[in-house]
């Protein structure tokens, strides 16, 4: 048995012994039969981020292999508002990588993630899903490299005051217990979600924590493995279920919103990423940072202001994108610095070997763990459009590829202070800025629209239906009407507590 399948914990893959990928319909349907499976959920995603449900009750083969091979049609108007109700028809269908047992039915079920379809049998255009595969497919036609992507998913998880253990507030970073809550919670998602697919880091409590009106509010925090840029999208959007879930069988609420409560850290959506070619990370070469990762650096930096339309969809998004949040608010990267928009980690950079000295009985050979570094872009957060959001990311790190002098672009805005500092404000000044709400986003997609759209990888009446979108919110000045008055914030964080 493969090494990665041996202690794979996802039980199809397990039992059926072969890497997602390769599954067929045959194998789902000896799986089906042989775990005694009565149930298939179709799982795919609406334009409000979260995952859609059909259920099949299996009433024999022929019904289950009708199931799996012609999918089934689904009022496309009722979940994307800008497909009309005239031509609102669509399939969706399964796609088998991505089959999991379901850890919450009573009834023994599969679930599957599905792709959208048009009455002519071919990809929808608009699907996010897809959008997100088009983008990766011209990175790799352009470059000759591919994509991978992690996201860091925090959270928020609100339960009653029991008075017992209480930690600083709002210095919770890897609390454990009896001061942090919920981290068996955090530990039974994990596992539901490893066992539905997704290829988790690590887990922790997260530097978020106060109590009010009754309720304690714990941040945590799931971080997954870089994975091939469609699959990280997929993790994120199961997670997010899962993470729901449980909390209501749990008798209590999680919100991924961006702003909880005034003053008080609120949930981002970071996502790391690295470029690959045959299996090998070409972030970093000859133990530093290397051009390809400063090319695709510079592109996040030109396309900064339109990423946001996808990452930032509510306008709570603004209220966190605000200087000493550990949020960012200008357009520069730097190492290891979290007050920019990009960082670059810490990192293996070069052959070394710590565990020898922790471990003296360890072999004292040096091991090269390069292969670890990426860069983390980090204005999202939970209001974000997982699929949308990746395709975006993609498609400015190609962008990066096209541009004539992209080493200059990431010169000229990789910084080496803190630039919330006071005694850094001349530095600042220097910087573009993030928008300051929807309306300023969506004006920066609607310029850089072309971009998006090159090599019809987002269709144009899908941007332009964002952008009016974004429009809608009329944020211009909100944060500077509101922002010192608690109630009205409050209402607005009541609003959009469950988005995405």
């Amino acid at each position: 048995m493969d090494n990665k399948i041996a202690m794979n914990p996802n039980p199809v893959i397990q039992y059926l012994n072969k890497p997602a990928e390769q599954l067929t319909k045959e194998d789902l349907i000896r799986f089906i039969e042989d775990y005694d499976i009565q149930m298939i959920n179709f799982r795919y995603m609406g334009w409000d981020g979260r995952l859609k449900t059909l259920n099949f009750i299996i009433g024999s083969r022929e019904h289950l292999n009708n199931v799996l091979t012609a999918g089934e049609r689904v009022d496309g108007s009722s979940l994307f508002p800008f497909v009309e109700a005239g031509s609102s028809d669509l399939y969706i269908i399964p796609r088998y990588k991505t089959a999991f047992l379901d850890p919450f039915s009573e009834i023994p079920t599969l679930n599957i993630l599905c792709a959208y379809y048009n009455r002519d049998g071919m990809p929808v255009e608009s699907a996010p899903e897809h959008i997100l595969e088009k983008a990766h497919q011209a990175f790799k036609d352009k470059t000759g490299y591919s994509f991978e992507a992690m996201g860091e998913l925090e959270y928020y998880i609100i339960s009653k005051d029991d008075g017992l253990f209480k930690a600083e507030d709002q210095k919770a970073y890897h609390e454990s217990s009896p001061f942090s809550k919920w981290g068996a919670f955090r530990t039974e998602a994990m596992k539901l979600i490893a066992e539905s697919g997704g290829t988790i880091k690590y887990g922790h409590s997260e530097v978020g924590n106060f109590s009010r009106d009754g309720m304690v509010y714990e941040q945590n925090e799931i971080e997954f493995l870089p994975a091939n840029v469609e699959d990280a999208a997929d993790q994120l959007v199961i997670a997010k279920w899962i993470i729901r879930t449980l909390a209501a069988r749990n008798g209590v609420t999680v919100t991924f919103s961006p702003k909880i409560t005034v003053g008080k850290a609120g949930n981002g959506l970071h996502i790391h990423s690295r470029v690959m070619k045959e299996n090998k990370n070409l972030m970093i070469k000859d133990g530093v940072l290397s051009d390809v990762a400063k090319t695709v650096i510079a592109g996040y930096m030109e396309m900064a202001q339109s990423l946001t339309a996808f990452g930032n969809m509510n306008p709570t998004s603004y209220f966190r994108l605000v200087p000493n949040q550990e949020a960012p608010t200008n357009i520069c990267w730097g190492d290891r610095n979290r007050s920019v928009l990009v960082r670059v980690p810490l990192g293996w950079t070069r052959p070394m070997n710590m565990i020898h000295k922790v471990n003296p009985l360890e072999s004292e050979d040096k091991k090269d763990f390069s292969n670890k570094q990426t860069i983390e872009i980090r204005n999202a957060d939970g209001s974000a459009d997982v699929y949308l959001l990746l395709a975006g990311i993609t498609v400015a790190a190609r962008h990066g590829f096209e541009l004539k002098n992209p080493l200059q672009v990431a010169k000229n805005t990789y910084v080496d202070i803190d630039i919330f500092k006071a005694e850094n404000k001349a530095a600042q000044k220097k910087l573009e800025h993030l928008p300051a709400s929807c309306v300023a986003s969506a004006k920066m997609l609607e310029k850089q629209k072309e971009i998006y759209m090159q090599y019809n990888v987002f269709p144009k009446g899908m941007l332009n239906y964002l952008i009016d979108y974004l429009k809608a919110f009329r944020d211009e000045r909100l944060r500077d009407e509101i922002s010192s008055d608690d109630g009205k914030v409050m209402a607005l964080v009541t609003q959009y507590f469950h988005c995405g």
